[in-house]
């Protein structure tokens, strides 16, 4: 198996599209620190997103029951179909992940996600793996450090996504990788954010719905302080903002990026029941 992405991309005459993101993984160190981050035991069942040239999906192959890769790009269809001859347990699937059912395609068992895909779509691949009804039980993707960072930041420097994803799963970066392990080289950092997901949130909520709605309304005006945000994101005058915030315990002063999980969790009850009908 050839693992040198410039030499099977130039034997088939394919060009990295820099509107898909293309930066293809080669270095077999940070492969394999992916595959251990997974921790993937005989009997997984594993989505892998971004296969590009198959050698990351390779190692997954050897390590797990049954691989879906999920490639959105057709001209790698020949390189993919090579590469990975020999292991029976690989499912192709090329199409774009954000049009695939991946509940679906794993006809809901229980599953790992491993990744390694363009930075542009992190997001929005994050939000739709952590919202789904059977989302999966650990994700391993490659992104990069400064999101990585983001995901995994303390109270103090939250973000709307560090919110989101520790609601749904425990963040934490497994390895930082410099551009050389990739080619073409990106112009970034880049690391290895590991997620595990909680069977239920490590918060008590009254719904998932009203939970983030007074988040996102706490995130809607960066650097002001809370009740001004409160205010302006749930249409409410300011004293009901500071009331609103007292009464879970808050100072309206502070800022949004400085409250805990169990902070907003607070919020959103006592919001519940000011608007219970």
């Amino acid at each position: 198996m050839t693992t040198n992405p410039k030499t099977l991309l130039d034997h088939f005459e394919i060009d990295p599209k820099k509107s898909l993101g293309q930066n293809f993984l080669h270095d077999p160190n940070a492969l394999e620190k992916i595959v251990a981050s997974a921790e993937l035991m005989p009997d997984d069942v594993v989505v892998e997103i971004g296969p590009g040239t198959g050698t990351l999906t390779e190692l997954l192959a050897r390590a797990a029951k049954k691989v879906y890769s999920i490639e959105i790009d057709e001209r790698l269809r020949p390189i993919l179909a090579m590469q990975l001859a020999s292991h029976k347990n690989v499912a192709l699937v090329f199409e774009d992940v954000q049009e695939v059912n991946i509940p679906a395609l794993v006809e809901r068992q229980p599953f790992v996600v491993v990744a390694n895909i363009p930075y542009y779509i992190t997001s929005a691949i994050i939000r739709q793996l952590l919202e789904s009804d059977h989302r999966p039980r650990r994700i391993v993707m490659t992104v990069q450090l400064e999101l990585a960072e983001r995901m995994a930041a303390r109270p103090g420097d939250l973000s709307l996504m560090a919110v989101s994803v520790q609601f749904y799963g425990k963040p934490q970066i497994v390895a930082r990788f410099n551009p050389a392990v990739f080619w073409p080289r990106p112009d970034v950092a880049s690391a290895v954010i590991r997620i595990d997901t909680y069977e239920k949130p490590p918060v008590d909520v009254p719904d998932e719905k009203t939970f983030f709605k007074v988040v996102r309304a706490g995130f809607s005006q960066k650097r002001k302080q809370l009740r001004n945000a409160i205010a302006g994101g749930l249409a409410i005058k300011s004293e009901a903002a500071t009331a609103l915030l007292e009464r879970a315990g808050i100072d309206p002063s502070r800022r949004a990026e400085t409250l805990t999980l169990d902070e907003w969790a607070a919020l959103a009850r006592v919001y519940a029941a000011e608007n219970a009908d």
